[in-house]
């Protein structure tokens, strides 16, 4: 089979991409912002528990926006699933939080690399189901 790369197939790509990483870029944001603690000042400092967290976030982000765009019938139906995955990412960041913080967030503050972890086994994990569950 011959595969060219066309004008159209470019611009699909493109604007399939930009909205993957759009979406990416503003749910970790949204989690940054919502979590108790500077996670990039954090990591910044070399805590290797923040570090850890929101690598899993971020991967427990993309793995439910990778099936969403691989499944998508457009670029708008890819935008709403994209962000449903987003929320859900969310709220079961939110639970994992309130998981390993029930001491209070100094959790991740303090280094703790095994809360590190299990915040990003849940995102993982979810992001893992997120993404089974949004194909047709």
């Amino acid at each position: 089979m011959n595969y060219v790369i066309t004008g159209q197939s470019f611009l699909a790509f493109a604007a399939f991409m930009g909205i993957g990483l759009l979406i990416l870029l503003l749910a970790i944001t949204l989690v940054a912002l919502i979590t108790p603690h500077k996670e990039i000042t954090l990591i910044r400092q070399g805590n290797k528990a923040a570090g850890i967290g929101m690598a899993g976030a971020l991967v427990g982000l993309a793995l439910p926006i990778n099936s969403v765009i691989s499944h998508s019938v457009s670029l708008v139906d890819a935008a709403i699933w994209a962000a449903i995955a987003a929320v859900m990412q969310m709220l079961a960041f939110g639970i994992s939080r309130a998981i390993i913080t029930r001491r209070g967030p100094d959790q991740i503050d303090a280094g703790n690399e095994s809360a590190g972890w299990f915040s990003a086994g849940v995102a993982i994990a979810v992001g893992l189901v997120n993404s089974a569950a949004m194909v047709p």
